[in-house]
């Protein structure tokens, strides 16, 4: 299945940059590694806009590898650093807020409308 990153609310809220659609698509994925080339499919991800921006996230330490399989190198998202701390945080938040709303909804009565005169 296509990775969707017009679902998530991160996106949402911060927009659908290629930056953030990488990262998005781990912290959505956070027990699995992943390739570069399965991330890019998963993203429909052009290759030449994909390695433009992992390029930067290597650079910035947001992701790290984490096993060779065969000639691939399997990456996951480093949340030790401040920066992907702070987007996870922000996610989960956000999940929670949405929460929240869906619940207040759920609780509102029901006001049905008689139809006899």
């Amino acid at each position: 299945m296509a990775y969707r990153p017009d679902e998530t609310l991160l996106l949402k809220y911060l927009g659908a940059s290629p930056t953030l659609r990488i990262i998005d698509f781990f912290l959505d994925n956070p027990l699995s590694d992943y390739s570069k080339n399965e991330v890019a499919k998963n993203l429909a991800m052009s290759r030449v806009t994909f390695f433009k921006y992992w390029k930067e996230l290597e650079k910035s330490g947001a992701v790290k590898s984490t096993r060779q399989i065969g000639r691939a190198t399997m990456y996951k998202l480093d949340g030790s650093g401040d920066v992907v701390k702070q987007l996870i945080k922000l996610d989960m938040a956000l999940s929670r807020k949405t929460m929240e709303r869906a619940v207040e909804e759920y609780q509102k009565p029901i006001t049905v409308k008689s139809r006899l005169r």
